[in-house]
C-alpha cells in the first residue's frame, strides 16, 4: 500500500445547498448489562398479549401531609429518604374490565365470567434518572392477613432494590385490602372511596383478584396510555412477589393464571405457597424460613430443585422478623394506630422474646438477583441445603444443645450466634410466626468465644464462604443490618452501659451505617473503630458487656476490610490483544467555494476545506497534484489556482486528523471573465513509506 487518492471538484460560481432534518425523541433503552460471563440479555418471552391494558390515571395528588389526619397521602407512604436515593414514589389508580377465574392452584384456571368492572391502586416507586433503572420491575401482591395492605417484600428488600435500581410496584389485588373495615375505602375515603375490586359488591370472594394482578403488571408493562414508570423505558422484565397468603395467591396465579396470561417472567415466593406444578417454563424461586418448616406452612411444598424451580430455606429465621417489624412498625402506628406485636418497647405477649434477629432478608436480596440472572441470562441460581427435619418431607427440625436449627443456610448470625433465634414461639395473635430470639448468657458466650478474636473469625468465615455460594450478595457490607445490630446490643444490654457511653455508641455505629451502605468502607472502619475505642475505655467495669461490643465492631470491620481486599474472588493473569491492518484513510469535507466573481476587481479569493486523515504507518505524506487554472467551458481564469496544507507530513500513526487545505484564486480587474462556473479537480494523495 503506498498512497489514497481523493478528488474533489473545485467550483467557483455561487454554491446552493439544501438541507432537510428531522429531530424526534425516544424514550430510552434500558441498559441491562451483559451477564457475568459476558452473556447477552435474553429477550422476555412474557408478552401478556391476552392481557387488556386498564386505564391509569395519576399519580394521584397528595392533599396533606404524611400522618396529618385527612389521610390525603398514600396508605403506608414511605418513610424512606427516597429523594435523597433518587427515587420517587407515586400512587396510581387503574380500571377496567376483570375476568373472573376458576382457578384450583393445580391446573389451567378456565374463565367463569368476563366484563366485572373494577378500580384500585399501584403504587411505585423507581429511580427519577432513567440511567439508574436496571430494567426489572418487582410487582409485589401486597399481603392482607391484617385486613389492610401490607408491603412485606419492600420492607425487607428496599435497601437493595434501591441500590440496584429496580423499580418496586404494589399492587391491591384483594378484596380485604379494599373493603373491609380497615381497608384503603375506609381508611380515607376522600382518597380511595371510589376503588372497588367486587364489581359493585357483585363478587365477595377473589376471583377477581388473578385478573386485576395481571392488568396491574400490564399497566407498567405495556400501557395503553399514562405510563406509570414516567420517563423510564418499558421494563425488560417483570418479577413477581408475595409474602405468606400472598405467596400463596402467586402460587395459584402461577400455576393456574400464568400459562393463560403469560405476563409474568418469575415469581419470588416468600414464606409460603403449596407445591408448584413441574411442566410450566416460568421460573419459580421459593424462600422460606425456619418458621416456615416448623410451622408446616412449607413442608408439603418442599421440592427438589430443577431447570424452572429452586428451593432455599433459611435456618433461625422466623415468618415475620425483627427487620420487617422495626422497618413497618412505625408506618403501622402512623397510619393504623398501633404498633405490631413484638415492636421495641411495646408489652411482650409470647413465651419467649419475639421475632427472630436472623437477618433473612439478606439471602432475600441475593435471591432476587438470582432470579433476574435467571431470567435475563439463562444462569441457573446455586442450590442450598434444606433444614434438617425429621423426615425429607418435614417434621420435627434438628437442633443442637443451644437449641439452634441445623442445616439450611446459615447466615454468620446463626453460625457464629450471640442469641437464641428461632423460627417457633407460642403465645397468642401472631407468637408462632414471628419467631423468638433469646440473648445467650455471659457464660455461654465466653464458652462459645473464648477471645473476641474467635468470633470474628467465626463470623468472617462463615459470611465469605456465603457469599462464595451467592446466599448473600457480594458486596455485603452495603447492609445496613451489620451496622443497626450494634445499636440493637447496646439497647440489649440496657443499664450495663450508661447512658453516655450507650449514646456514643450508637452515634458512632449509625455514622458506619451511614458511610457503610453507601459503599464508603474506609469511612465506615474509621467510626467503628471509635466504637471498639469507647468501648475498651469506657466498659472496663463490665468486661462481658465490652467483649460483646467489640466482638460486634470487631467483626463488622474485620468483614469491611475483608471486602476491600476481595477475597471472594480469585484472579489469574492472561493476555488479551488484537491486530491493526495497514491502514490510510482519506476524506474531505463541505466542497470548497469561492463564491461569486466580481468582474473589473482586483481581489484575492480564499476558499477552505477540511481532509481527515487516518494512518497506521510508520509515516505518512500528503501532497496534491498539480492545481492548474479554473476552467469555465473553454475559457479559463489567467491567473493559476494555488493551494497550502496545513501539514503535509507524520512520523508516527494518527487516526480521524484534521487537515485544513486553503485555495486561493487572484482575479485581478483587467481579466476578462464568462458567466457560468469555473472549476477545478485535483487530486490529495496520502502516501507512505513505512506501512
Amino acid at each position: 500500500m503506498s498512497a489514497r487518492p481523493v478528488q474533489r471538484r473545485l467550483r467557483g460560481a455561487a454554491l446552493v445547498a439544501a438541507l432537510a432534518a428531522s429531530v424526534g425523541f425516544a424514550a430510552p433503552a434500558v441498559a441491562v448489562p451483559p451477564g457475568p460471563n459476558g452473556e447477552a440479555p435474553r429477550p422476555s418471552t412474557a408478552t401478556g398479549a391476552s392481557v387488556p391494558a386498564p386505564a391509569v390515571t395519576g399519580p394521584v395528588a397528595r392533599t396533606s401531609p404524611v400522618g396529618d389526619a385527612a389521610r390525603g397521602y398514600p396508605f403506608l407512604a414511605s418513610d424512606v429518604d427516597l429523594a435523597k436515593a433518587g427515587y420517587v414514589e407515586e400512587e396510581y389508580f387503574i380500571s377496567g374490565q376483570a375476568t373472573r377465574y376458576n382457578a384450583n392452584g393445580t391446573t389451567n384456571a378456565t374463565v367463569t365470567s368476563t366484563g366485572h368492572p373494577y378500580s384500585t391502586r399501584i403504587v411505585v416507586r423507581r429511580p427519577t434518572a432513567p440511567a439508574k433503572f436496571n430494567g426489572i420491575v418487582i410487582a409485589e401482591w401486597t399481603n392482607v392477613s391484617n385486613s389492610w395492605d401490607q408491603e412485606v417484600d419492600w420492607f425487607q428488600t428496599h435497601e437493595h432494590l434501591i441500590q440496584q435500581g429496580y423499580v418496586w410496584v404494589g399492587v391491591s389485588a384483594q378484596r380485604v385490602g379494599l373493603h373491609s373495615a380497615t381497608g384503603l375505602k375506609l381508611w380515607s375515603p376522600s382518597r380511595y372511596g371510589a376503588l372497588d375490586v367486587t364489581a359493585n359488591n357483585t363478587i365477595t370472594d377473589d376471583s377477581l383478584s388473578y385478573d386485576v394482578f395481571s392488568q396491574a403488571v400490564k399497566a407498567v408493562r405495556s400501557p395503553a396510555g399514562l405510563d406509570p414508570l414516567g420517563s423510564l423505558a418499558a421494563p425488560e422484565y417483570v418479577i413477581a412477589t408475595g409474602h405468606s397468603q400472598s405467596a400463596g395467591r402467586l402460587r395459584t396465579y402461577a400455576n393456574s393464571v400464568q400459562p393463560l396470561s403469560n405476563i409474568l417472567d418469575a415469581f419470588i415466593l416468600h414464606g409460603g405457597g403449596g407445591v408448584m406444578r413441574t411442566d410450566l417454563p416460568t421460573p419459580i424461586f421459593r424462600i422460606n424460613s425456619e418458621g416456615d418448616i416448623s410451622f408446616g406452612i412449607a413442608n408439603a411444598a418442599r421440592a427438589a430443585d430443577s431447570p424452572t424451580f429452586r428451593n432455599w430455606e433459611v435456618a433461625g429465621a422466623s415468618h415475620g422478623d425483627w427487620k420487617l417489624i422495626t422497618d413497618y412498625g412505625p408506618l403501622r402506628k402512623r397510619d393504623q394506630g398501633t404498633y405490631p406485636g413484638g415492636y421495641p418497647g411495646e408489652p411482650q405477649t409470647c413465651t419467649l422474646p419475639s421475632l427472630s434477629r436472623i437477618p433473612q432478608h439478606m439471602v432475600q436480596n441475593a435471591l432476587t438477583d438470582h432470579t433476574f440472572r435467571w431470567v435475563a441470562y439463562g444462569i441457573q441460581p446455586p442450590s442450598a441445603p434444606v433444614i434438617t427435619t425429621a423426615t425429607p418431607a418435614g417434621g420435627a427440625i434438628t437442633r443442637d444443645s443451644y437449641g439452634l436449627a441445623q442445616g439450611g443456610i446459615r447466615l454468620s448470625q446463626q453460625e457464629a450466634a450471640i442469641r437464641i433465634n428461632s423460627g417457633t414461639n407460642s403465645g397468642g395473635g401472631f407468637c408462632a410466626l414471628d419467631g423468638s430470639s433469646l440473648p445467650m448468657t455471659d457464660a455461654q458466650l465466653a464458652t462459645l468465644y473464648p477471645t473476641v478474636q474467635s468470633y470474628v473469625d467465626k463470623v468472617v468465615a462463615t459470611t465469605l464462604s456465603n457469599a462464595a455460594k451467592g446466599y448473600i450478595v457480594k458486596d455485603f457490607t452495603r447492609d445496613p443490618a451489620w451496622y443497626t445490630d450494634i445499636r440493637d446490643l447496646v439497647n440489649d444490654y440496657g443499664t450495663r452501659i450508661d447512658a453516655a457511653t450507650g449514646t456514643r455508641l450508637k452515634a458512632s455505629a449509625a455514622q458506619a451505617e451511614a458511610y457503610g451502605t453507601a459503599g464508603d468502607k474506609y469511612t465506615a472502619i474509621f467510626f467503628l473503630e471509635d466504637v471498639a475505642s469507647q468501648a475498651t475505655s469506657r466498659l472496663t467495669a463490665d468486661p462481658a458487656a465490652r467483649d460483646a461490643v467489640l466482638r460486634q465492631a470487631r467483626a463488622v470491620i474485620a468483614l469491611l476490610q475483608a471486602s476491600i481486599n476481595n477475597p471472594t474472588s480469585t484472579s489469574t493473569t492472561g493476555t488479551v490483544g488484537g491486530a491493526v491492518p495497514a491502514t490510510l484513510a482519506l476524506s474531505l469535507g463541505a466542497p470548497a467555494s469561492f463564491g461569486a466573481f466580481t468582474p473589473g476587481i482586483d481581489r484575492d479569493y480564499t476558499a477552505t476545506t477540511d481532509l481527515t486523515v487516518t494512518s497506521s504507518a510508520g509515516d505518512a505524506a500528503l501532497s496534491v497534484s498539480a492545481p492548474g487554472f479554473l476552467t469555465n467551458g473553454a475559457f479559463l481564469l489567467p491567473e493559476p489556482l494555488r493551494i497550502e496544507l496545513a501539514k503535509t507530513a507524520w512520523t508516527a500513526p494518527t487516526a480521524n486528523e484534521k487537515v485544513v487545505a486553503t485555495f486561493k484564486q487572484l482575479v485581478k480587474r483587467t481579466d476578462a471573465l464568462r458567466t457560468g462556473s469555473y472549476s477545478k479537480t485535483v487530486t490529495f494523495t496520502l502516501s507512505t513509506t513505512n506501512p
